[in-house]
């Protein structure tokens, strides 16, 4: 590799990055507006989880259409115009003033997000071809400080100033964290134009399975996303800035075990990591679901945040790992059933906790993290990943 191919392939990596980082940060941003939402257009828990389950279905929606884009134009193109389209996408739910506005604003919000989440993704593995080196559990590390940074701030300047000009804020500093990145990003090798074979779902019993493991994990990441606020807010009588501190510390201690979760997974093993990280989840969760008062709900979300951190990494491995099985086969399975548990499962959450309250889904939710510690063997072929060569 000659010494200009390196340079482009290390601000590659930088770009990919602050790519994470900007679409965590928008949506940690949105965490402390949905509060708002209930309020500034008079509807109910209900109605709002109908909301987010159209943030989740523009998300699906466009995810699939986004590798169709990407298999003729490549990542660096897709992942540009999506994460222009993405700096805007919150502005446009702040504006939205009645629901006939909102629904396609939050449809809308989710395509572009879920869009421009497959085109990093699949831009940070053309950045570890490049290096020869893995990088993205820290890329997820990015998105989770962009996470925190988004929520530990959305609450306090909502509350100083309003959710408009904090939608505005966002829009301008998302806008210039894409900007300086756009120009870095690499491109990757595109495939050849062909007739694409159509998608067939694999026989292997072992995926599926693998694919709930990754759902169970990505509910609960859902559920603090969407509801830990409103929680706070409502069962306990916290202001918004601090029910905005829940989700900002989930994602505070997600992003510090994302950057070391790839040496503990190569000391420990892939098994045994996500068996300790799922009772990790599932003891923060229920001590959330049962405290007393809001901060120590919070640092019980920060708990949590632990476990989960590593728990879809190891899940998404497992699955490009399967034996007999093209690994974008078994990949496109697990992040698909996956990624429903953080976008269209919410609704139902919402539905549920507007009937018997939060506190006892968030104690239920700690037995789902428990099912996935017990299922954790099924993550075996994960330790693939750790004979790679080192750094």
């Amino acid at each position: 590799m000659t010494t200009d191919t390196k340079l482009a392939a290390r601000r590659g990596r930088l770009a990919v990055a602050a790519m994470f980082f900007a679409n965590g940060f928008i949506i940690g941003s949105w965490a402390p507006q949905i509060p708002l939402v209930l309020s500034r257009l008079g509807i109910t828990e209900t109605t709002l989880g109908l909301l987010i389950l159209v943030f989740g279905l523009g998300a699906l929606v466009a995810m699939p259409w986004c590798g169709y884009l990407m298999a003729r134009h490549g990542s660096r193109a897709i992942l540009r115009v999506f994460a222009v389209l993405s700096s805007f996408a919150l502005l446009l739910v702040a504006l939205a003033n009645n629901l006939w506005l909102i629904a396609p604003a939050m449809f809308f919000l989710g395509g572009v997000i879920g869009a421009m989440d497959v085109a990093m993704n699949t831009n940070a593995v053309v950045v570890e071809k490049r290096l020869g080196r893995a990088v993205m559990s820290s890329s997820h590390g990015f998105w989770s400080l962009g996470g925190f940074a988004g929520g530990a701030s959305g609450g306090l300047i909502i509350q100083s100033v309003g959710h408009l000009p904090h939608a505005g804020m966002v829009t301008v500093v998302v806008f210039a964290i894409v900007a300086v990145a756009i120009g870095m990003l690499v491109e990757g090798e595109r495939p050849a134009a062909q007739e694409h074979a159509r998608f067939s779902w694999p026989s292997n019993p072992l995926v599926y399975l693998v694919g709930f493991m990754a759902l169970f994990s990505m509910i609960p990441e859902g559920a603090v996303l969407d509801w830990a606020a409103l929680y706070l807010q409502q069962e306990m009588g916290s202001d918004i800035a601090t029910a905005g501190f829940a989700f900002a510390a989930f994602s505070a201690t997600m992003a510090a075990m994302r950057f070391l979760g790839d040496g503990v997974r190569n000391r420990f093993g892939a098994v045994a990591t996500l068996r300790v990280s799922a009772l990790i989840a599932a003891a923060g969760m229920l001590v959330a679901g049962l405290a007393p008062h809001a901060w120590l709900a919070i640092a019980a979300f920060a708990f949590s945040g632990l476990g989960i951190a590593n728990m879809v990494p190891i899940a998404f491995s497992a699955a490009g790992n399967q034996d007999g099985i093209e690994s974008g086969t078994g990949m496109s399975v697990v992040t698909t059933m996956g990624y429903s548990g953080i976008l269209v499962a919410p609704s139902a959450i919402g539905f549920l906790g507007e009937r018997v309250g939060f506190a006892i889904i968030f104690v239920a939710l700690s037995g789902l993290l428990v099912v996935v510690s017990l299922m954790a063997g099924l993550a075996r072929s994960a330790d693939f990943v750790a004979h790679q060569p080192a750094e």
